[in-house]
């Protein structure tokens, strides 16, 4: 499969050289693409200047910081008119290990339409969260699964992999959630489409350059569209209980 590997950046000078020499070392073939929206402290020119000793890299420059969701949508349309087969999804910070992307590939080589680094499955880890902040995520993820019916254990995890055909099936001029509510946003549509999803458990760490890019905000903007989806969910799934009791009570043609 043609990889490539789209890492969204805002502020990232600290960390993006490194990144790009991590992902190109485990992943030699793989094209990779930075979707940074303006980062002030020159993100974009060190991809520039690491494009010419590490090859199929490229940068895809907004003028100003547009979300996590946009940026990905971007970066997907950008791959599909080149014919990029896999999509990967990383952060720039290290909280995803670059070493770990060959197993999430391997299991999208073996047939998964969508394959999610997961956090909550059995070998899955978050060393060093405070309880706290891991009952929340951990709840959100049981609350999204359940009222959404993903069946998946971490829905909101942004290190992951689509085939190019999933994305063709998303409509993703149509996603418009941004930060955790874009990684549900899209395992839901995958769920609708009838996709393959396989989650590959990973160890997450919080980054150690840098500022973090999420907030308590963004994480109650993704409970409340879960919430909004799911009574969206609850009153399709009435209307066809009402509609097929309808023609049951109907009379026969004669």
């Amino acid at each position: 499969m043609r990889v490539l590997v789209v890492i969204p950046t805002y502020n990232e000078s600290e960390n993006i050289t490194r990144m790009l020499e991590a992902i190109h070392n485990v992943l030699p073939k793989a094209g990779i693409l930075v979707v940074d929206d303006g980062s002030p402290d020159g993100t974009a020119d060190l991809v520039d200047a690491a494009s010419g000793e590490l090859g199929d890299v490229s940068v895809l420059r907004r003028s100003a910081k547009s979300g996590l969701g946009s940026a990905y949508r971007a970066g997907f349309a950008w791959g599909l008119e080149r014919g990029y087969e896999a999509f990967v999804e990383i952060d720039a910070d290290f909280s995803h290990d670059p070493t770990q992307l060959p197993s999430l590939l391997a299991a999208a080589e073996a047939g998964s339409d969508l394959v999610i680094g997961s956090r909550y499955v059995p070998g899955g880890s978050i060393p060093n969260w405070s309880w706290s902040r891991h009952l929340l995520s951990w709840g959100g993820n049981r609350y999204a699964s359940a009222v959404l019916g993903l069946h998946v254990a971490d829905s909101t995890a942004g290190f992951r992999v689509y085939r190019a055909s999933l994305l063709d099936r998303v409509e993703l001029d149509s996603v418009r959630a941004e930060g955790y509510g874009f990684q549900i946003e899209m395992t839901y549509r995958a769920r609708q489409a009838g996709a393959t999803i396989c989650e590959v458990p990973i160890r997450f760490v919080d980054r150690v350059e840098g500022e973090s890019k999420m907030s308590s905000m963004i994480v109650v903007e993704a409970l409340g569209l879960v919430t909004l989806w799911g009574a969206g969910r609850g009153y399709r799934a009435a209307r066809r209980a009402i509609e097929r009791r309808g023609h049951g009570d109907a009379p026969p043609t004669p």
